[in-house]
């Protein structure tokens, strides 16, 4: 046991080395020592104390749970071959096929990290956010502040806890009855794709136990279209209305989904983005909190400041300034266009 955590330190230490912290999202100065990320950064994207990762690295933290070397594999962008030696150098089962896979191939963290002006949420085969970045958390608030298991999509539209609780009114122009039933089209997909999947299973039953839409929706035979591009408007609550283009992109091989926001350019709701990379980026959670008990889990919170161009009338002719939390010297504004009423 001593000679496996002194491997999983070893490759800990090494591929936290080798990956660039600009491919993390952070910003790197020129008096930067460390070749790759800093302990506090790895510590920071995958949801661990600092000291946690450090007695990790030195061997004297035993017995990781699956859950803290899934985070620690999507945190250092792994290979799937890695994520897999990185579990078993833990004394852990790598994630078997049967099951929906949480892993993100690193090109995807990447761009995930690099279009900093996009709002970008990264999703498994049963609607569970994996991975956001800066603009998702200002567009539909912290995702890190809902337990592991509330951030999904099906438990927001379907269930009756935190993420229902939590989740902005939007309207499709598809009809809000039309995405309802996509989304279960598409967990029907992922059930017959994965049916040795326990946390699946549980999710369905579940949602057909508390919500009788839900229910309704999966007894139907009549094939409904797979959600994939849709308009809508998303009501903010510190800015308003904001008509967006929503597109739902397929990463071939991962069976994960992409989910995009944009608008077109020249429309009133277009957003135009100052926004400066930060030095520390999101605490994005992959698969959940992996703090072992005991330790502080309170989310990294962004402190963004939203300048709101209202439309030119009498009464509201100067411009607005919204704080969603206290200003920063790290994220300069976000400039979002208010629909002409």
């Amino acid at each position: 046991m001593a000679s496996s955590r002194s491997d999983f330190a070893a490759l800990l230490r090494a591929w936290r080395d080798r990956l660039s912290p600009v491919d993390a999202g952070f910003t790197t100065t020129d008096g930067r020592r460390a070749p790759g990320l800093r302990r506090e950064e790895l510590a920071q994207l995958a949801g661990l104390s600092v000291d946690y990762v450090l007695r990790l690295e030195q061997g004297r933290a035993k017995n990781p749970s699956a859950q803290v070397v899934g985070a620690l594999a999507r945190a250092l962008q792994l290979s799937r071959a890695e994520r897999d030696q990185l579990y078993r150098s833990a004394g852990l089962l790598p994630p078997q096929d049967g099951t929906i896979s949480t892993h993100v191939p690193p090109g995807i963290q990447r761009l995930a990290a690099r279009l900093g002006d996009v709002p970008i949420g990264v999703f498994t085969a049963d609607w569970t956010l994996v991975r956001w970045n800066t603009m998702w958390s200002a567009l539909h608030g912290d995702p890190a502040a809902l337990p592991t298991a509330e951030r999904n999509l099906a438990r927001a539209l379907f269930g009756n806890g935190a993420a229902h609780a939590s989740m902005l009114p939007v309207r499709s122009e598809r009809g809000q009855d039309a995405f309802a039933e996509s989304i279960v089209a598409d967990l029907k997909d992922a059930v017959s794709r994965y049916p040795a999947d326990a946390q699946l299973d549980r999710l369905v039953q579940e949602l057909r136990d508390v919500s009788d839409a839900f229910a309704r929706h999966w007894a139907t035979q009549t094939a409904a279209t797979q959600h994939t591009t849709d308009r809508k408007t998303i009501r903010h609550p510190e800015i308003g209305d904001i008509l967006l283009d929503c597109d739902v992109l397929i990463v071939p091989g991962a069976n994960l989904r992409m989910v995009t926001y944009t608008a077109a350019t020249g429309s009133s709701f277009a957003p135009q983005v100052a926004v400066p990379r930060p030095r520390s980026p999101d605490r994005r959670l992959l698969g959940g909190s992996a703090m072992p008990s005991g330790r502080s889990s309170a989310p990294a919170r962004w402190p963004l400041s939203v300048t709101v161009r209202a439309p030119t009338r009498p009464a509201e002719s100067r411009r607005m300034r919204e704080h969603i939390s206290p200003g920063s010297p790290e994220l300069d504004r976000i400039l979002i266009e208010r629909r002409a009423e």
